[in-house]
């Protein structure tokens, strides 16, 4: 996550939040496979409330990177 916001904040906007949005991705899916106890700052909710949370938010940013056109 943190690679990501340095790469979105110094170079490219679009790289940056892909990495930020696998980032996500990848707690998302940790946190799906981990038990309770294991999952730490990922267990906040219930299970699969937290993953779909997770993976909406990295979608989200996925085709808000995607559609966002050029300036100009």
């Amino acid at each position: 996550m943190g690679v990501g916001l340095v790469v979105a904040s110094a170079s490219d906007w679009r790289t940056g939040l892909r990495i930020v949005s696998a980032a996500l991705l990848v707690a998302g899916g940790l946190r799906l496979v981990l038990p309770e106890r294991d999952a730490g700052m990922l267990a906040v909710r219930h299970r699969f409330l937290d993953v779909g949370i997770l993976v909406a938010v990295a979608v989200g940013l996925i085709v808000l990177a995607g559609t966002i056109p050029e300036q100009a």
